[in-house]
C-alpha cells in the first residue's frame, strides 16, 4: 500500500484503509501525537509489522544523521505482565524503549576534551577541600586511584595538584 511518509500519509491511510472506528481513532491519535513533536521530522510507517508480540500500541524509533540504524526503539505495551504469567489484574499500561549506546556515541560528534588537573587520592581534609574548591570553580580534577596511575593520561591532564610546604598548589606537568 505504500503507507510510509510524513503526516500526509495519515490522510492517504484514511482513504485506503477500511472505514472502521478503530482505524479512524488510531489515525487521529497519530495526528495528535505528531502535533506534539516540535522541531523534529516525524515519519509514519503504517505497514511495519516488525517487533515483539507484546507491543499493543504505537511503536517508535529515533534516527539521527550519521547513524546507520535507529538509536532508540520502543513502544506501548499493555498487558505485558500476562505474557510472563502475571495475574491479569496486575497488568499495567506501559511504554518502554531501548537505547543503543554504540550507535549514539558513533552519531554524536566528539567534543574536545578540556584539560584536567591530576590530584592524588586521599582523604586528608586539606586535600579534599582543595579538590572541592577547584571543581566548584569549574575545573576538572581527576584523582589518581592507587594502582591506576597508568590510566590517568586518558584525561589529558596538563596540571597537577601537589602539596608544597603544607599547601596544595597547582603546577604544570
Amino acid at each position: 500500500m505504500g503507507l510510509y511518509g510524513d503526516i500526509q500519509v495519515l490522510d492517504q491511510a484514511a482513504q485506503k484503509l477500511p472505514r472502521l472506528p478503530a482505524i479512524a481513532q488510531a489515525l487521529e491519535q497519530l495526528r495528535w501525537l505528531a502535533g506534539q513533536v516540535r522541531g523534529l521530522t516525524v515519519s509514519f510507517d503504517l505497514g511495519d509489522s516488525r517487533g515483539y508480540a507484546y507491543y499493543s500500541g504505537i511503536r517508535f524509533a529515533i534516527y539521527a544523521k550519521g547513524a546507520s540504524d535507529a538509536l532508540v526503539r520502543g513502544g506501548r505495551y499493555d498487558g505485558v505482565g500476562a505474557v510472563f504469567g502475571h495475574r491479569i489484574d496486575r497488568d499495567r499500561p506501559a511504554v518502554g524503549f531501548s537505547l543503543d549506546l554504540k550507535e549514539l556515541v558513533a552519531a554524536v560528534p566528539a567534543l574536545p576534551l578540556r584539560t584536567a588537573i591530576r590530584a592524588p587520592w586521599g582523604d586528608a581534609p586539606a586535600l579534599r577541600a582543595a579538590i572541592a574548591s577547584l571543581r566548584q570553580s569549574g575545573e576538572t580534577v581527576v584523582c589518581v586511584l592507587p594502582g591506576h596511575e597508568d590510566e590517568i593520561d586518558e584525561f589529558h591532564c596538563d596540571r597537577e595538584l601537589i602539596e608544597t610546604a603544607g599547601q596544595w598548589v597547582i603546577q604544570a606537568i
